[in-house]
């Protein structure tokens, strides 16, 4: 018998006490049911471009249906290459104040649960209309900019336009072929247009990497995990791959969003920061516990050149680490910035202008940028207030964080309905967690985590240990260890 039907269920109840709602209300039905009978309004005019001739191509996880972003490169005669990428133009189906806005606004993100997703917005839309599936014409919204043979990005820009994704790929296929580990997939090989832009994108985002990290942005490795179905069936926990095709989005996403937070400088809007990390002095020690030293103040370049130090040092373990210095380092937050005012940058990425802008159909923080970048496009005011985008950027961080306890309370329960059969088993483990709730570890074989309910006295973040697992309980995600 299935065990997924009930962890579906758990997943819902799970959202409603972390302060979600998991359901539409009526007014979105009937919103969708006016929009579904509306004509697409899509055509061009003056103030969208045409380039559906373009080689768009997106690249996503091998399920996704909710595409936010298509991708192109053009060389220049100069050696640079011009970027564009193109975003879902939500907004143009989701109007400030709607019902379909209301609710998005609430929830602000898109919750993935593991066994189900709980979208922002209705999947008419996200996985539908607003998507940018392969062959359909889709409203965008551009965000254009020069990389040089440095990886620096200048000349950026922003318009709408209209646009036609030719291949939506994968980044597990891309991935290995990018990397030579694997062949191309079947829409790369038939066409060697396409081979010759991929293999564009990835030179250029290589560049831009090199040099993020120059600057000191941190290269760091974790071990999510993505359920493994068989049918409904859950079966267990498989480890998410980094790899050359994750890279390129990654690094193209970040250039775009830098363009986006320069675009608005001029007008109040909100930022993505993390903040520079108040337990340095736990990194700093982490540091020395390998032979190794870091500056007593905080240096995001020296933390940089330390973690490429250990990767090329220790591997294996590397994930380890990483996991330690991003539980250290802190998560990030949304902020208002106003014209004239410097938000604190983002320490992780090392880059100072940094917003969200590139997932509207997932977050609502990127549904504002696009609002506000539009509105700056047709010469018209900040559709936002000041009150408004500080209130929106303290709801979204608070749901964020909300999001991540659904998907970590999601994965223990996942983990535990795997894990029933291994009580009292031993493991390698590794300190993720001490608060006054307790003390947390993640198995680092399993890579989950977990209470360590015996043994816990005088440990802290990134210290090593062995485990036994002496407990599961599917319905509440416990699991718990001893110190073995």
């Amino acid at each position: 018998m299935s065990n997924t039907p009930d962890l579906q269920s758990i997943a819902r109840q799970v959202m409603l006490a972390r302060g979600f709602h998991p359901d539409f209300p009526t007014e979105v039905q009937q919103q969708l049911h006016q929009l579904h009978a509306q004509p697409s309004g899509i055509a061009t005019n003056s103030d969208i471009r045409d380039l559906r001739n373009l080689l768009w191509s997106s690249i996503d996880n091998d399920t996704s249906r909710d595409l936010d972003q298509v991708e192109v490169a053009e060389p220049l005669p100069n050696g640079n290459a011009k970027i564009m990428v193109g975003i879902a133009d939500i907004d143009t189906f989701v109007a400030k104040g709607t019902p379909i806005d209301v609710h998005a606004a609430s929830e602000t993100t898109t919750v993935y649960a593991g066994v189900k997703n709980f979208p922002m917005l209705p999947e008419q839309l996200s996985t539908g209309q607003t998507s940018l599936l392969e062959n359909q014409d889709r409203l965008s919204v551009i965000i254009e900019y020069v990389v040089d043979q440095a990886g620096n990005v200048s000349a950026d820009n922003a318009y709408r336009a209209l646009t036609r994704n030719h291949a939506q790929l994968q980044y597990n296929s891309v991935g290995a072929w990018l990397e030579n580990t694997g062949s191309a997939p079947a829409k790369v090989a038939a066409s060697a247009a396409l081979q010759d832009q991929l293999r564009m994108q990835d030179a250029i985002a290589q560049k831009l990497k090199q040099l993020r990290h120059e600057k000191g942005s941190l290269e760091l490795e974790t071990s999510e995990m993505t359920t493994l179905m068989h049918g409904d069936q859950v079966i267990g926990l498989v480890p998410q791959q980094k790899n050359r095709a994750t890279e390129l989005i990654e690094e193209f996403m970040v250039a775009a969003n830098g363009v986006m937070a320069r675009r608005l400088e001029k007008v109040s809007s909100l930022r993505r920061v993390v903040k520079t990390p108040e337990r340095w002095d736990r990194i700093v020690q982490l540091a020395a516990d390998l032979g190794d030293k870091l500056p007593p103040d905080p240096d995001s370049k020296a933390l940089s050149e330390f973690l490429m130090r250990r990767r090329a040092a220790d591997a294996d373990h590397f994930a380890d680490l990483s996991l330690a210095v991003i539980k250290l380092i802190g998560p990030g937050e949304y902020v208002l910035e106003r014209p004239g005012e410097a938000a604190p940058g983002h320490f992780g990425l090392a880059v100072q202008d940094y917003t969200h802008s590139t997932a509207p159909n997932r977050r609502f923080a990127d549904i504002v940028s696009q609002r506000i970048v539009k509105a700056e496009l047709a010469g018209k005011p900040n559709p936002f207030s000041d009150s408004e985008l500080t209130a929106i950027a303290a709801n979204c961080t608070q749901k964020e964080k909300a999001a991540r306890k659904v998907e970590r309370d999601m994965s223990k329960r996942i983990a535990a309905a795997t894990l029933q059969r291994r009580i009292g088993a031993i493991f390698d483990a590794m300190v993720t967690g001490v608060t006054p709730h307790g003390t947390f570890v993640r198995a680092l074989q399993l890579h989950v985590e977990g209470l360590l309910a015996q043994g816990q006295k005088g440990l802290d973040v990134g210290d090593r240990l062995k485990v036994k697992l002496i407990r599961t309980d599917i319905q509440h995600g416990f699991i718990d260890f001893a110190r073995a």
